[in-house]
């Protein structure tokens, strides 16, 4: 093994540089996805019967079909229409589509927000009845309610399987390396795989990065969980 070559100088920097763009695109998509999802959860639990069916076709549509088709879909496909190249150099926000980091971006927040969203919105139909109850006996409107009493408690118990939909969404951004010009942490370790044809060392390399952030995120979660959803452990006395 030729441990030293990862080890060099410039090919630390490249791994920190991928490290800082894989974190980036993460952070930028889960904010982006999470409004999103807020929104896709109110529509899907609208009164609107259209409302929710279209918003359900979407969120169907991204979680029945791979993501990496998705991000050709954005990429090669919306990027590459000529309608879109002839008004991308000064239409907004047309003007997006010719950068790598946006398609990616793109995709991954569309990606994230559709499951966030049918996660969000089973939480928010599972409400206790006995809140909104008593919500309603203290003269809340329905948009008080759902904004003080269900939306709070929805976002609450959503958390543990948000974990771990950030987690696969980090493990997600791998596919970023398939969008040029895009430099992440598995772009990085297939540059040093093809300039010295070291697959075990580079790919090696880049899973202990991925481990690490995959570690730091679930001690946040859980600490976040333990805050969050104290009220709903088991009574010691």
């Amino acid at each position: 093994m030729s441990w030293d070559i990862i080890f060099q100088p410039e090919h630390l920097a490249m791994y920190g540089q991928g490290l800082l763009t894989t974190l980036w695109l993460l952070l930028s998509c889960l904010a982006i996805g999470g409004v999103l999802a807020v929104l896709g959860a109110l529509a899907l639990t609208s009164r609107v019967w259209l409302l929710r069916k279209v918003v359900g076709g979407m969120t169907y549509f991204i979680r029945g079909t791979p993501l990496l088709i998705q991000v050709y879909l954005i990429y090669y496909g919306l990027g590459q229409l000529e309608w879109i190249q002839a008004r991308w150099d000064d239409i907004w926000p047309w003007t997006h589509f010719k950068e790598p980091f946006f398609c990616a971006l793109l995709a991954f927040s569309l990606n994230t927000a559709g499951y966030t969203a049918e996660m969000l919105a089973g939480a928010m139909r599972e409400t206790n009845p006995g809140e909104v109850e008593a919500a309603r006996a203290m003269g809340m409107s329905s948009w008080q309610i759902m904004v003080r009493v269900v939306m709070p408690s929805a976002l609450r118990r959503t958390l543990p399987p948000y974990s771990n939909e950030v987690v696969m969404m980090l493990h997600s951004t791998s596919l970023a390396s398939t969008v040029p010009a895009l430099t992440d942490v598995t772009a990085v370790a297939s540059r040093i795989y093809s300039d010295y044809y070291l697959p075990f060392e580079a790919y090696l390399a880049a899973a202990v990065i991925y481990l690490c952030v995959t570690f730091a995120l679930i001690g946040c979660f859980r600490l976040l969980e333990k805050h969050f959803l104290a009220y709903l452990a088991p009574r010691t006395h």
